[in-house]
């Protein structure tokens, strides 16, 4: 019988984590760990009392040294990234400065397993322990990992739970026609007394003065410039405008009185993050949602504006209204502002075809002054008035014609059916071929005709929509133009940039020194330079 073995346990003298003798009684330096999620005041109370609870429960043990109460206000715990409160602890912890957190539950600390996780064993393998009241769990106990990732796992799915109901509310607000502004990144509207949209005037009128300078000619950028060198504040109440400050501004629908919600949406509930709205969820159109700062037919006359200039084939730079309207008929090019004697007494503003010197020929089209064209311009707006009323009425018949698109609307109805017969007809022929009833070659013809037949209908489908918008359009520019000529108690003796916007599609310049004004309604009056 082998001799019974002598063996003798030696304990453990060091903490596994902390290094510390185990029989010596160590102060611990702790900090705690509040955080609340919103701004609301009952959270802020909530918050206030959190500091003050941690801050005394930290000082009233003999065996702490109270190192501070990290907080963060207003912020959710879904992830650690933008939580300034929490990570200054986590560097302070990492650093050797805290060797133990105290904080009220796993969901106060985060929402997110893995970051919680991932959180917690960085701290450890530093000799920082973390303490849940709430749970009672202790991260050097050799089951509070366990303990954790059920907690965090629980936490991560009321993260989720909260987020599908705010996400349902949302949407339902939305489908009630329920209007929320970003009010203090918005220009012109304030929230009034009965929590409605409310306009404020001073920064109504910078709103209107974008459109109006817009429609006269000036571009994005000169608008920013112009608004940037007088002072005005921008939505953000910062002192220099971006050009896509602008843009938004002119695209926005809510200064016309209706709103476009839900124009994009929550991806994931942890990260947060957004994308456009490109038909994956619903969207609301609500009209007459709010008072209009932009009337309606003003606000469609720019988006038409915008259209057109990003389409030109020339960029529009210039601040002057008659910046991409004056078209040179022998090459097709614009015309731009060109400075004779810049440094004498001779100096004038002229204006000539920017292609006139680019290619071998040289164009034969004259220059001109831009007193020159307000003259001539004013000639053919009196020709085009000389009966008033009778052109008004030609406005309106022509408008009328443009908005009755009930036959465009069958042909768009039927093409989308046919488009949706040959989708099924596809469906079909794939699941023959899965399943094997139909010979390869049958089946490869038959899907590349039902192929060409879907790319046809879809081309035919686009046209007839791009018609339908574009007299949409023409309809709504003459919708203006008979606004301004409507304005007009007798025919102006001086050039108004507003009326010539309103009025002019384009100028073209022929080198039998002719120049034809092309009005929106289409109607051509021949003047001579």
């Amino acid at each position: 019988m082998p001799k019974a073995k002598n063996v003798t346990v030696i304990p453990a003298t060091l903490n596994i984590h902390t290094k510390t003798p185990t029989k010596e009684r160590v102060r611990r330096r702790v900090a705690a760990y509040a955080r609340v999620s919103t701004d609301s005041e009952e959270q802020l109370t909530s918050y206030e009392a959190q500091v003050d609870y941690y801050t005394r429960f930290i000082q009233e043990n003999p065996d702490w040294d109270f190192v501070e109460v990290y907080t963060d206000e207003g912020i959710s715990a879904v992830n650690t990234k933008r939580r300034d409160g929490f990570n200054r602890m986590i560097r302070d912890a990492l650093a050797g400065k805290i060797d133990l957190i105290v904080t009220k539950s796993v969901s106060r600390f985060a929402r997110n397993t893995v970051d919680s996780l991932t959180t917690i064993r960085k701290l450890k393998e530093a000799g920082c322990e973390c303490f849940f009241q709430k749970e009672n769990i202790m991260t050097f106990d050799s089951k509070g990992e366990l303990l954790i990732t059920i907690m965090s796992s629980l936490a991560q799915e009321e993260s989720r739970s909260i987020s599908e109901n705010v996400t349902w509310g949302q949407r339902k607000r939305f489908s009630d026609g329920k209007v929320s502004i970003p009010y203090g990144q918005f220009l012109g509207y304030r929230k009034g007394a009965d929590g409605l949209p409310e306009i404020v005037p001073e920064e109504a009128e910078t709103v209107k003065r974008i459109y109006r300078e817009f429609l006269q000619g000036k571009s994005t950028n000169a608008i920013a410039t112009m608004l940037t060198e007088e002072g005005i504040p921008t939505p953000g109440k910062k002192t220099v405008w971006q050009r896509a400050t602008v843009e938004s501004i002119l695209r926005n629908e809510k200064y016309k009185g209706s709103a476009l919600l839900q124009k994009s949406f929550t991806v994931d509930f942890l990260t947060k993050k957004t994308k456009i709205n490109e038909g994956e969820v619903p969207q609301y159109y609500v009209e007459d949602s709010h008072p209009a700062i932009i009337e309606p037919w003003e606000w469609e006359q720019v988006q038409v504006e915008m259209e057109r200039r990003k389409n030109s084939r020339n960029r529009h730079h210039q601040t002057s209204p008659f910046s991409g309207k004056i078209i040179c008929a022998d090459c097709g090019d614009i015309f731009g502002a060109k400075t004779w004697h810049s440094t004498d007494r001779y100096r004038r503003v002229i204006w000539q075809c920017n292609g006139k010197f680019k290619g071998e020929r040289k164009c034969e089209t004259p220059h001109l002054t831009e007193e020159r064209m307000k003259e001539l311009y004013l000639e053919a707006l009196g020709e085009y008035l000389s009966d008033r009323d009778a052109a008004i009425d030609q406005l309106r018949y022509a408008q009328r014609m443009l908005t009755d698109t009930d036959f465009i609307d069958a042909d768009i109805q039927a093409l989308e059916e046919e488009l949706t017969t040959i989708t099924g007809m596809l469906r079909l022929c794939i699941t023959e071929n899965a399943a094997n009833t139909v010979t390869e070659e049958t089946y490869r013809a038959t899907h590349a005709e039902l192929c060409s037949r879907f790319e046809e209908t879809e081309a035919k489908l686009a046209a007839l929509q791009k018609q339908r918008d574009k007299m949409k359009a023409d309809a709504i520019t003459i919708g203006g133009m008979m606004f301004e000529l409507g304005e007009l108690d007798t025919l102006p003796v001086t050039f108004d940039e507003k009326l010539w916007q309103g009025t002019i599609d384009h100028v073209t310049v022929h080198a039998d020194e002719r120049m034809v004004f092309h009005f929106k309604d289409g109607k051509e009056i021949v003047t001579r330079l």
